[in-house]
């Protein structure tokens, strides 16, 4: 028969692993809670960096796509600044509809900014200064001529009634606006 011998001495480890793991866990919630403040610090920084203006852009009317979605008409010939907003798709050469409640809303890019050629794409948060303009035959009509847009393309700008002729665009990491 085998004979018991007592465990007289013998550490007990789980004691011993217990505390390792607290030890371990306390140190995991500790790296993380300074990682976590390392970000806010950081998303401070780019708050406080996409505040600056362009002071050519200063007389800019502030503007959400609540105040223009459904009826442009009162912002006509006024140059707003558009909070920013998603790029639905791009129309063209011309320029890109931006992503509101109500549909597609038509921006149209100037001469230098199609020279600037800022590689906008589908997705992009881009916060929009330009002068609000009733959309005309002729006016598509024209984009079509300067090759900047197919028969298609010209199809789909007639059907705006409004559009923001964009004098300056900015490029954000921000997201866009509530109720855009």
């Amino acid at each position: 028969m085998t004979q018991q011998a007592s465990r007289r001495g013998a550490v007990e480890m789980g004691t011993v692993l217990m505390v390792a793991a607290f030890a371990v866990f306390a140190g995991f919630i500790y790296w993380l809670n300074g990682q976590a403040a390392a970000e806010r610090a950081l998303d401070i920084v780019e708050d406080t960096a996409t505040v600056v203006m362009d002071d050519a852009y200063a007389d800019a009317i502030p503007i959400s796509a609540s105040d223009i979605m459904l009826d442009a008409s009162g912002f006509e010939d006024q140059l707003v600044r558009l909070e920013p907003q998603t790029v639905l798709s791009l129309v063209g050469q011309q320029g890109f509809t931006l992503d509101f409640p109500t549909g597609p809303f038509l921006v149209s890019l100037s001469d230098d900014l199609i020279a600037d050629s800022l590689g906008i794409a589908n997705g992009d948060v881009v916060r929009v200064t330009g002068r609000v303009t009733a959309m005309s035959p002729e006016i598509a009509a024209g984009w079509q001529e300067a090759g900047r847009l197919t028969e298609g393309e010209r199809m789909v700008a007639e059907f705006a009634v409004h559009f923001i002729a964009a004098e300056d665009i900015e490029v954000s990491s921000a997201a866009p606006a509530d109720g855009a």
